[in-house]
């Protein structure tokens, strides 16, 4: 069994490198897809290749993605190679929504000041990656990918989305008790309205592939057990 793991924003897949090293200490392969995010030519139709590209290569996989590659993955998991999708911290596409009208149709902007209220943080700060991302990620490692973080071109949240209904596929939603950037109860609330799922929660924030490998290893091995 595979892990096909879809990154999110800057496509690089840097953020899952601690969880392929935990899946592999288990016995499982695990597949980091790098996409050209950076690419103002590429967005879903060259993304799609890409990850159909590295789960055709498997006959049984789990198609893990992480925020953003949740578009990506929703035109991929009709493959009959997946047999679990497994979104992180995502983005739940609506079909045939964009990835850029994404944000005012769940009401993101409402839900992030809010939250940041809450918190005693300024709703209207200009986005800062190290708060918003990478609070609860292990400092040396924060810094150095904050440092090579590739900006995600426009063209992917322009381009149109050709997803027309939700594939068949048994679909779970972790979330971040602790993301900043997409609060818990909107989380929640855009997994019931559009999946009708209800996330798994765990300790950490945005990027739970780097602050909680070992929880997120155990988690997906949980639902490939039926569990």
């Amino acid at each position: 069994m595979t892990y096909v793991l879809v990154p999110g924003a800057g496509g690089t897949g840097e953020e899952w490198q601690l969880l392929a090293g935990e899946l592999r200490r288990r016995g499982r392969q695990a597949v980091p897809v790098v996409l050209p995010g950076a690419d103002e030519h590429a967005a879903l139709p060259r993304y799609t290749d890409l990850v159909r590209a590295a789960v055709d290569a498997h006959p049984d996989v789990t198609l893990v993605a992480q925020s953003l590659g949740a578009f990506t993955a929703a035109l991929v998991a009709d493959h009959p190679a997946v047999r679990l999708l497994v979104l992180v911290n995502p983005m739940i596409p609506a079909p045939g929504e964009t990835a850029g009208d994404w944000w005012q149709a769940t009401g993101h902007a409402e839900a992030h000041a809010a939250h940041a209220t809450a918190q005693g943080r300024d709703p209207h700060a200009d986005l800062d990656l190290a708060v918003e991302f990478f609070h609860d990620v292990p400092d040396e490692l924060a810094a150095r990918l904050l440092a090579t973080d590739a900006p995600e071109s426009a063209a992917v949240f322009t381009c149109p989305n050709p997803l027309r209904r939700w594939p068949d596929v048994p679909t779970r939603v972790v979330s971040g008790r602790d993301d900043r950037f997409f609060p818990l109860a909107f989380q929640q609330r855009l997994a019931r309205e559009r999946l009708g799922v209800e996330p798994d929660v765990l300790p950490g924030g945005h990027l739970l592939p780097l602050s909680q490998p070992v929880l997120l290893a155990d988690r997906l091995e949980a639902y490939r057990a039926g569990r």
